[in-house]
C-alpha cells in the first residue's frame, strides 16, 4: 500500500519506436473502439494501456465491450456449491435478511458461462454498482426495489423480467438452483461509460508524495499483523479467512472446489444499515446497507492490517480512503473482497 493522489483510469507506458508509428486504442462512453495515434516524429511513441478500474491492473488489449456485470449470488449452504467465483474480478458481501449474507460478484475482464446460484436484487445494489456503471444480474427482487433501482439508473437483468441466459441447476431447489450464463447476457447488454476506477489505485512506479505541512510529520497508518480474521456479521453469519500463497481466502465459504475468489486484498468497511421498508416470505425484515458516507475500514493486505476511513460521498461515486492523518490511502492493484459489516453489530477478530 501507498499514501498517494488520485490515480487516473489509463496508464501511460512508453515504448521505444526510431521509425515506427504505434496505434492505440481507446474506448469511448459507449463501448466502442477509437483509433488514436501517437506522435512519433520525435523518434518515440507512446502506447496507450487501459487500466482495470476493478483490478487496477493493465488491461493490454483494451476494455471488454461488455459492461461490468454485478451478479448477486447466494451465500448459504442451501445455494452450495457457488459456480464462478474465480472468474470474478472484485467480490461483495452483504447483509440481508435473517442475519444472512449474499455476495456481489463483479465481472469484467471474463463473462464465464456458469456462475450461481443466482439470487434478488437489494437498494444497497445501487451504491455496489453505479460507481462504474455496472449492470445487475439477479433472479428477482421486491417490486420497491426494483422501482429505486430503476430510478437510480441502474440496469437490471431480472430472470423475472424475461432476461436471457438464466437456467436450472438439476440438483438443487428454488429459490437455490438459478444459474446464469453472463455470455448469453452480453448479448442484450450494452456498454455503459465507466467514469474511473472504482478504487484508488496505488501506481506501479508512484512518484506522487504527499506533502506534509511545516514542521509536521504525518503519522503513519495504524497497522499490526495477522494470518488469519473472522469477519462477523450477526449471530448467525460469519466469515473466516486465512492468508495462505499470498491471498486472503475464505475457509468456510461455499464455492465448487477449485472455483473461490482469492483475494490479493481484503478490506472490512463497516457501514450503516437501516430498513429497507419491507419483509422477506417468512416475515423477516430486510435490512439496506448504506452504501455511501463514510467510517472504519480494515485493509489486509499480506500479512498487513492497516486501520484506515473509507469515504463515499454518493451512492454513484467510488470509494477511497484516509489515513487517520488525513493521508490519501491507495490499494495495490490485484483481486479484492469486501465484506460491508453492519456498524456497531460487525466485528472483526483476528487471529
Amino acid at each position: 500500500m501507498r499514501h498517494a493522489g488520485g490515480m487516473k483510469l489509463r496508464l501511460l507506458v512508453a515504448v521505444t519506436a526510431a521509425a515506427l508509428t504505434l496505434t492505440a486504442c481507446s474506448s469511448s462512453s459507449d463501448g466502442k473502439k477509437e483509433p488514436t495515434t501517437p506522435d512519433a516524429s520525435k523518434g518515440t511513441a507512446e502506447k496507450l494501456v487501459e487500466i482495470s478500474p476493478l483490478t487496477g491492473r493493465p488491461m493490454p488489449h483494451g476494455r471488454p465491450s461488455n459492461p461490468v456485470f454485478v451478479v448477486k449470488i447466494e451465500n448459504t449452504e442451501g445455494g452450495a456449491p457457488q459456480y464462478g467465483l474465480n472468474k470474478a474480478d472484485l467480490v461483495m458481501e452483504e447483509l440481508v435478511e435473517g442475519g444472512l449474507t449474499r455476495l456481489a460478484a463483479f465481472y469484467y475482464s471474463n463473462l464465464p458461462s456458469k456462475i450461481g446460484h443466482v439470487r434478488s436484487l437489494r437498494d444497497t445494489d445501487i451504491g455496489i454498482a453505479s460507481p462504474v456503471g455496472g449492470q445487475v444480474v439477479a433472479s428477482g427482487g421486491a417490486a420497491g426495489t426494483y422501482r429505486r433501482v430503476e430510478r437510480a439508473g441502474v440496469k437490471v437483468f431480472s430472470e423475472d423480467g424475461g432476461a436471457p441466459g438464466f437456467s436450472s441447476d438439476p440438483l438443487k431447489v428454488r429459490p437455490y438452483n438459478r444459474l446464469i450464463n453472463l455470455k448469453t447476457v452480453a448479448k442484450k447488454a450494452k456498454a455503459t461509460r465507466i467514469l474511473g476506477p472504482y478504487l484508488p489505485w496505488t501506481p506501479r512506479k508512484s512518484t506522487v508524495k504527499t506533502p506534509a505541512a511545516t514542521g509536521t510529520t504525518p503519522a503513519p497508518p495504524r497497522h499490526k499483523t495477522t494470518r488469519a480474521a473472522t469477519v462477523r456479521f450477526s449471530n448467525s453469519t460469519s466469515t473466516r479467512w486465512k492468508l495462505a500463497g499470498g491471498t486472503w481466502q475464505r475457509t468456510n465459504g461455499h464455492a465448487a472446489a477449485g472455483q473461490d475468489f482469492k483475494a490479493n486484498t481484503m478490506i472490512v468497511m463497516f457501514c450503516r444499515v437501516g430498513d429497507a421498508g419491507y419483509t422477506d416470505p417468512a416475515g423477516n425484515p430486510v435490512p439496506e446497507t448504506k452504501f455511501e458516507g463514510s467510517g472504519r475500514a480494515l485493509v489486509f493486505h499480506g500479512s498487513t492490517v492497516t486501520e484506515v476511513e473509507w469515504h463515499k460521498p454518493s451512492l454513484d461515486e467510488a470509494i477511497t480512503f484516509q489515513t487517520k492523518a488525513g493521508q490519501a490511502y491507495t490499494i495495490d492493484p490485484g483481486k479484492v473482497f469486501f465484506e460491508l459489516v453492519p456498524k456497531g453489530d460487525g466485528k472483526v477478530t483476528l487471529g
